[in-house]
C-alpha cells in the first residue's frame, strides 16, 4: 500500500498542468481517500490477527498450567487418601456447606456402628471428664480457632491422639490410634516437649534471680548466661556476652576451677571479682557435667560486712556487759562457760584461771557449794538438777537466792535460742532492805491517813478511785464498801448525795482528774453541801499522772468567819457613821468658830474702838483658845478625809531649808512664851524634793508643838534635815522627859494622850496626823525615846512621790 501511494504521488507530479487541472485533482483526492480506507482496514485485520494469535498462545499456556495443577492436586489427593488409609484415623472437618461436620476415616476406632454422626457424641466413646474436655476444646476451635492436642483413653480401651487445628478457614480434628510403639513415641515426644518446657522455665527462673549463672562447653567457652551474669559483666544482652566471651571471674580463679573439675569434683571457693563496676566478694560453685560445666556465684559482700559488723558488735556488747554491775554468765549447749563479765568474777570470787578453762555449769555449782556461796538446800542434788533443767526449758526462769553470808540475789535463767542458757545475777540486798523500809513507811502512812480528819482520795490516770481514807467516805457520806470497787469519778458524782454532778466544783474536779496533761492544774475551791456543811476542796495533780483530792470540813470556821464578817461590817458601818458625824460636827463648829475669831480680831483692831487692858487680855485669851480649837477641828477634818481616802496631796518641788524655816517661824511665839531654844540643822546644799509643801509644814508644826509641850524652860529643840541615799529625813529632837516603853506604842493612837508629868495638854491627834501624812507621802515615822533622855521623832520621805 505504501508503494501504491508513492506511485500515485509521482504520477501526479509528472503530469503537466493544463486547464482541467482542478477537476483532475479532485478525482485524484477521492481515489486517495478510498485507497487509505482500504489500507486502514487491512492494517486493522492484521493487528487483530496478531492479538488473536498472542491470546491463543497465552490461553494454551494457562490451560497447560491448570492441567498440570489439576494433575498435581489429583496426585496430592491420591497421596492424602493413601496417607489417610495408611493408618487407622478419623478426620472431622467443620466449615463446609451448611456448616455440617464432614467425617472421613476408619469409624471402628471409636464405634462399632458404621454411623459417622455417632462420632460427634463424644460421651458415647469417652469418659465423662474426657468428653467434657474435648467438647470444650472443639467449641474453642470452631469459634476462636484455638488448636489443641492431647491423648485420651476411649471406653473401648484404645489410646487415642486428638489433634485439632484451623486449616484454610475450616476446623479440622484428627483422631488417631497411638497404641503400641506409636504410643511410646508419642509419650517420648511429650517428655521431650516437657523437658524443653522445663528447661525454658529453669532458664526463666535463673534469669529472675540475682545470682550470676553460666554454662560452659568442654572447651571452657560460655554457652549460656542469665540476666544477672549479663548485668554483672555490663554487657548489652546475653548474646553479646556470649559473642564476646566476657568473663566474670578472674583468670586465676578460673584456672583453679578448671584444675578442680578435671578431677571430677565440684569446685567451691570464695573469690573477689568485679561485678557491675564494683569489687565484690563471691561464693562460687562450678559443677562438672557431661556437656561441660555449670557455675553459680553468690554475692556475699554484704553478708561478710554483716559478719564483720556482728563480730564488732559482739565485742562491743562483751565490753558493755563487762562494765555492768549485773553478773552475766553464758553457757553453751554443752553446759560449758563461754562468756562471763568481771561482775561475775567479783560476785563469786572465782579465780580467773579456773574460769578460763571453760568449766561446766555443774563444776561451778559444786565449787560454789564448797565455798558456802549457794543457798542452803536439804537436797542439793535435786536442787542442782532442777537448776540444770533450764537447758531444756523454753521459758525464762526467775529465782531469788538467799545466801548464807546475808546477801540476796535475784537470778534470771534465760534459755538461749541456739542452745545453752544465760545467767543474770543481781545483788538486790539493798533493794530488799529499801523495799522493806518502804513497806513499813507505807503502812505508817496508811495508818496516818486513816486517822486524819481530812478526807484524802487518790484517782488514777484512768479516772478511777485508787485510794481513800475513812474520813473521805464520812465527809462525802459515801458507802465505804461501794468505794472498794474503785468507781470512776463520774460514778462517784452519782453516789454522792451532799452535792450533785452538776455542781461547778465537781466539774472542776472531773476536769482535773480526767483532763489531758496540759489541762490538769492545781485547783482549790469550796463546796456548800445540801445539808449545810461546807467543805474546802484541793485537787493536786501528781507526777505519775494520778490526782490527789483532799476535803476539809470547814463548817465551824465558816460559821465563825460569817459571824466575824457580819460584826466587822457592823463595826465598819459604825466607824463610817462616826466619821461622818465627826466630819459634820467639825464642819458645823468650824464656821461659827471662824466667825468668833474674826470678830475678836475686829474688836482688837484700834480702828474699832479702844479697849482697856482687861478687855485686851480677855480678847487675847479668846483668840488663843479659838485658834487652838480651830487647829483641833482642822486635824479632825484631816483625819476624817484620810480615813475616807479623800485627802489629796498637791505635790510640788519644795526647798527643804525654806520649808523648815517657815515651820520654825510658826512656833516662835510659843518658843518665846516657854523660854525654849530652837536649833535648825540643815546644810545649805540640801536641795529640794517633791512633796506637798503645806502638809510638810503641818507635819513639822505638829512635831515642834509636841516637842515644846514636853520640854522644860531653857531646854533646846533641834530641827534637822538630811539625806540618806534617795530618802529625805526630817528629824525633831527634844530634851524632855522622854516616853516610857509601855507608852511609846500608843503615841500614834487617836485621842490617846498622856502628859507624863509635863504641862502639855492636848487631844492626842498631833502625832496621828503626822504619821498619816507621812505615810500618805509614801514614807514612815520612827521614834527613839527613853525616860529622862528626851525624844527623837524622824520622818523619812522618798525623794519623789510614788504615783
Amino acid at each position: 500500500m505504501a508503494l501504491a501511494l508513492s506511485a500515485l504521488a509521482a504520477t501526479a507530479q509528472a503530469e503537466p498542468s493544463y486547464p482541467g487541472l482542478v477537476l483532475e485533482h479532485m478525482r485524484a483526492s477521492q481515489d486517495i481517500v478510498g485507497l487509505s480506507l482500504i489500507v486502514g482496514l487491512v492494517m486493522f485485520s492484521v493487528v487483530t490477527a496478531l492479538l488473536h494469535l498472542r491470546e491463543t498462545r497465552k490461553w494454551t499456556k494457562q490451560d497447560a498450567a491448570y492441567t498440570l495443577e489439576l494433575n498435581n492436586l489429583r496426585a496430592s489427593l491420591d497421596r492424602a487418601l493413601v496417607f489417610l488409609a495408611a493408618e487407622p484415623q478419623i478426620i472431622v472437618a467443620w466449615g463446609g456447606p451448611g456448616n455440617e461436620a464432614e467425617i472421613e476415616g476408619d469409624l471402628s476406632l471409636v464405634t462399632d456402628q458404621p454411623i459417622a454422626r455417632r462420632i460427634l457424641g463424644f460421651g458415647s466413646w469417652l469418659s465423662p471428664d474426657s468428653a467434657q474436655l474435648l467438647d470444650a476444646c472443639v467449641e474453642k476451635l470452631r469459634t476462636r480457632g484455638e488448636a489443641f492436642h492431647f491423648i485420651v483413653d476411649s471406653l473401648a480401651g484404645r489410646t487415642l491422639e486428638l489433634d485439632g487445628r484451623a486449616v484454610s478457614g475450616r476446623a479440622i480434628m484428627r483422631i488417631r490410634d497411638v497404641s503400641g510403639d506409636r504410643l511410646e513415641a508419642t509419650r517420648l515426644r511429650e517428655r521431650l516437649l516437657r523437658a524443653f518446657s522445663e528447661l525454658d522455665a529453669l532458664h526463666a527462673l535463673l534469669d529472675s534471680t540475682s545470682y550470676p549463672v553460666w554454662l560452659r562447653d568442654r572447651g571452657e567457652k560460655l554457652t549460656w548466661v542469665n540476666a544477672a551474669y549479663v548485668h554483672a559483666v555490663e554487657a548489652k544482652d546475653a548474646p553479646d556476652a556470649l559473642l564476646r566471651g566476657t568473663e566474670l571471674l578472674e583468670r586465676t580463679t578460673r584456672d583453679q576451677s578448671i584444675e578442680a573439675r578435671r578431677g571430677g569434683t565440684i569446685w567451691r571457693a570464695r573469690a573477689a571479682a568485679v561485678a557491675a563496676g564494683q569489687r565484690r566478694l563471691l561464693d562460687i560453685v562450678e559443677v562438672p557435667v557431661s556437656m561441660g560445666s555449670a557455675g553459680l556465684a553468690t554475692d556475699v559482700s554484704q553478708i561478710e560486712a554483716m559478719r564483720t559488723d556482728m563480730e564488732r558488735q559482739s565485742n562491743a556488747h562483751a565490753a558493755t556487759l563487762d562494765q555492768l554491775s549485773t553478773a552475766v554468765a553464758i553457757f553453751d549447749r554443752r553446759k560449758r562457760l563461754v562468756f562471763h563479765n568481771s561482775a561475775y568474777r567479783q560476785l563469786w570470787s572465782l579465780p580467773p584461771a579456773f574460769l578460763e578453762e571453760n568449766p561446766s555449769d555443774s563444776e561451778i555449782l559444786d565449787r560454789l557449794r564448797a565455798g558456802r556461796l549457794l543457798p542452803e538446800q536439804a537436797d542439793f542434788r535435786a536442787w542442782k538438777d532442777g537448776l540444770l533443767s533450764a537447758y531444756q526449758a523454753l521459758e525464762t526462769n526467775e529465782q531469788v537466792w538467799y545466801l548464807p553470808d546475808g546477801r540476796t540475789l535475784r537470778v534470771v535463767i534465760n534459755p538461749n535460742p541456739q542452745g545453752g542458757v544465760t545467767y543474770l545475777f543481781d545483788d538486790v540486798t539493798e533493794r530488799f532492805h529499801l523495799e522493806s523500809r518502804f513497806n513499813a513507811l507505807m503502812r505508817v502512812q496508811s495508818e496516818t491517813l486513816d486517822t486524819l480528819k481530812e478526807g484524802v482520795a487518790v484517782f488514777g490516770t484512768d479516772g478511777r478511785l485508787n485510794f481513800f481514807n475513812p474520813a473521805f467516805a464520812q465527809l462525802l457520806q459515801l458507802d465505804a464498801v461501794a468505794l472498794q470497787d474503785k468507781p470512776h469519778i463520774d460514778r462517784l458524782g452519782t453516789l454522792c448525795t451532799i452535792f450533785g454532778p452538776d455542781d461547778p466544783a465537781f466539774g472542776e474536779i472531773r476536769s482535773v482528774v480526767t483532763g489531758l496533761g496540759d489541762q490538769r492544774r492545781v485547783y482549790q475551791g469550796r463546796i456548800s453541801c445540801r445539808d449545810g456543811a461546807v467543805l474546802d476542796l484541793a485537787a493536786q495533780p501528781l507526777p505519775d499522772g494520778a490526782t490527789l483530792l483532799t476535803f476539809t470540813d470547814t463548817t465551824a470556821s465558816v460559821n465563825v468567819e460569817r459571824a466575824l464578817t457580819e460584826r466587822n461590817k457592823a463595826l465598819m458601818d459604825a466607824e463610817r457613821l462616826r466619821n461622818d458625824f465627826v466630819h459634820h460636827v467639825s464642819y458645823e463648829l468650824r464656821s461659827p468658830l471662824t466667825n468668833i475669831i474674826g470678830f475678836i480680831e475686829l474688836l482688837s483692831d484700834p480702828a474699832t474702838g479702844p479697849l482697856n487692858e482687861k478687855q485686851r487680855q480677855y480678847a487675847g485669851y479668846v483668840t488663843t483658845s479659838s485658834s487652838a480649837l480651830l487647829a483641833i477641828i482642822d486635824n479632825i477634818l484631816d483625819l476624817a478625809s484620810i480615813d475616807a481616802d479623800a485627802l489629796e496631796l498637791n505635790p510640788e518641788k519644795i526647798d527643804i531649808r525654806e520649808t523648815i524655816g517657815l515651820a520654825a517661824q510658826g512656833v516662835q511665839d510659843r518658843l518665846a512664851e516657854s523660854s525654849i531654844h530652837l536649833k535648825i540643822e540643815a546644810s545649805n546644799d540640801i536641795g529640794t524634793f517633791v512633796a506637798d509643801g503645806q502638809r510638810i509644814r503641818q507635819i513639822l508644826f505638829n512635831l515642834l508643838s509636841n516637842a515644846i509641850g514636853f520640854s522644860e524652860p531653857g531646854q533646846t529643840i533641834v530641827l534637822s534635815a538630811s539625806r540618806r541615799g534617795e530618802a529625805i529625813i526630817l528629824k525633831v529632837s527634844d530634851q524632855g522627859r522622854g516616853i516610857p516603853p509601855d507608852v511609846i506604842d500608843d503615841v500614834f493612837k487617836r485621842f490617846k494622850t498622856d502628859s507624863l508629868g509635863s504641862r502639855h495638854r492636848g487631844v492626842g491627834l498631833g502625832l496621828s496626823i503626822v504619821r498619816a501624812l507621812v505615810e500618805l507621802h509614801g514614807g514612815f515615822v520612827e521614834i527613839d525615846s527613853a525616860p529622862e533622855r528626851g525624844t527623837v521623832v524622824s520622818c523619812i520621805f522618798p525623794d519623789r512621790l510614788k504615783s
